[in-house]
């Protein structure tokens, strides 16, 4: 149910206006009506309305300036303005000012049903754009993740790299680094460091390889630097650890 807040200083029309748009059986409900464009305003910035129905001409603040200042808004709101024949030039203008529809005095109700059929299949198509994007934005990184992991898993670790894997799902290393930050709580080198540690450990525990063939195997060059990480991550040195778990 969309709702829609009516503005305009003549309660009589107002009342017309609500009666016909209920007559039309829409999914629409009329939530609030205000007397002036400035009244308007203030309610809205306090309040969630899909759609305001101002007429053009009113005291205080008139139809276009409220549409101006609605535009300013961080709302998703749209706005159809009401006027008579000869301030069509001040409809047009409101067209381009960002307004969504208009309706001319007096309002015919098959127009009117029109309009407001119009402007619910717009609604309704941009809301199902959203939902679409969001679920492509929901899955597309899951997706990602998923043939990173596949390819993590059929590559041997001393040939892991973090281009390398971006490559291979097309996409920037640094987009991939943040990615398995926000699923992992990890960047992919520190996801990647963890899986060479512990095939590290496993192999100082199951075999009898040297060090150094143990730090190449599992995609370190320099035996000091392998050396580091270990202990900075497990608290003990390789040899350390290996001692251990005789």
């Amino acid at each position: 149910m969309k709702k829609i807040l009516l503005v305009d200083d003549e309660r009589w029309v107002r009342t017309a206006l609500k009666w016909t748009i209920k007559k039309l059986a829409l999914p629409l409900e009329i939530i609030h009506e205000c007397g002036n464009g400035l009244e308007a305003l203030d309610w809205i910035k306090q309040n969630d309305v899909d759609l305001v129905i101002t007429d053009i001409q009113m005291p205080i603040m008139d139809g276009l300036s409220l549409a101006n200042e609605l535009s300013k808004l961080n709302k998703k709101l749209d706005c159809f303005i009401i006027s008579v024949h000869h301030e069509f030039q001040l409809a047009h203008q409101a067209l381009r000012s960002g307004v969504t529809d208009y309706l001319i005095k007096p309002i015919d109700e098959k127009e009117l049903k029109e309009c407001l059929e119009r402007w619910l299949f717009k609604r309704n198509k941009e809301e199902t754009s959203r939902k679409i994007a969001q679920v492509l934005d929901e899955t597309i990184p899951s997706s990602t993740i998923e043939r990173v992991l596949q390819y993590i898993e059929k590559t041997p670790l001393d040939q892991i790299t973090l281009k390398a894997a971006a490559d291979h799902v097309h996409i920037n290393p640094s987009y991939l680094s943040q990615l398995f930050k926000q699923q992992f709580n990890k960047k992919f080198v520190g996801y990647i460091t963890e899986l060479r540690i512990q095939e590290s450990k496993r192999l100082l525990q199951n075999t009898s390889l040297r060090m150094s063939e143990i730090a190449e195997r599992v995609g370190y060059s320099d035996l000091a630097y392998f050396s580091n990480n270990f202990k900075r991550i497990t608290g003990s040195s390789p040899s350390e650890f290996r001692k251990s778990s005789d």
